[in-house]
């Protein structure tokens, strides 16, 4: 198998690892599950956005620019992310907020997962354990991802069918983010690209988790839940961050 067969299935595998955070709607409802999961997936998409998105950013930009520039440079599309959220935000539908919450996270994840997608591949292509430890990175995160999908779809919609179809759509955009870079992008990404792109998904991990996951969460009042759950996140992705 050539280093392309193999980098293709391993974005697959990392963009489907996605549709495991689907597993909790088969569950009969309950309230907890909303507050523990959305508070969850926040404290994951906070911690990602610190530890890896931001710092991959200035690493990445760093080849390029001297420090200060590049700090400068990472910070304003870390801003420009946040602003793109909120933007992004005011034309969801506000009739049903759990809805919302769904969709938003959707869109954030889809947006998130494209760039995966590039990375994964290109980083397979030159080194294919690179790759598979980016790809056991990717799927730890994109579980807690899926449930901020599918919860708050199923939750809003009372469809099994929906908040799977929802987790599915962003979670195929990963190995879409690998077949585009195939076919037209591999002589156009370089480090000033991906830098700029990390920066601006940030701001928009930063956003979601910070102003709509977690606020939702903290709604139900159940705060000692929400803020324990948030905490877990967090602790999972340091974890994640320093084992792979």
């Amino acid at each position: 198998m050539n280093n392309i067969s193999f980098a293709f299935i391993l974005t697959i595998i990392a963009g489907l690892s996605t549709m495991l955070g689907t597993i909790f709607i088969l569950k009969k409802k309950n309230e907890n599950i909303i507050v523990a999961s959305l508070a969850f997936a926040a404290g994951v998409m906070f911690t990602v956005s610190l530890t890896d998105l931001i710092p991959e950013s200035y690493n990445l930009l760093i080849n390029i620019f001297p420090k200060f520039p590049a700090i400068i440079y990472m910070l304003i599309f870390v801003v420009s992310g946040i602003l793109f959220s909120i933007f992004i935000d005011k034309y969801i539908p506000t009739d049903n907020n759990l809805y919302r919450v769904g969709v938003f996270a959707m869109l954030a994840i889809i947006i998130h997962n494209i760039p995966e997608g590039i990375a994964t591949f290109m980083a397979t292509n030159t080194n294919i354990m690179l790759g598979i430890s980016l790809t056991i990175a990717i799927a730890l995160h994109n579980i807690p991802e899926g449930i901020s999908i599918s919860i708050p779809i199923y939750y809003a919609t009372n469809s099994k069918f929906k908040a799977i179809f929802y987790t599915f759509i962003s979670a195929v955009s990963e190995p879409f983010g690998a077949l585009l870079t195939y076919l037209f992008l591999s002589n156009y990404i370089n480090d000033r690209i991906m830098g700029f792109l990390f920066g601006i998904i940030a701001g928009i991990m930063i956003h979601i988790s910070m102003y709509e996951l977690l606020p939702t969460s903290k709604n139900y009042n159940k705060l000692k839940l929400t803020y324990l759950f948030f905490i877990l996140g967090v602790l999972l992705m340091i974890i994640n961050h320093f084992v792979f």
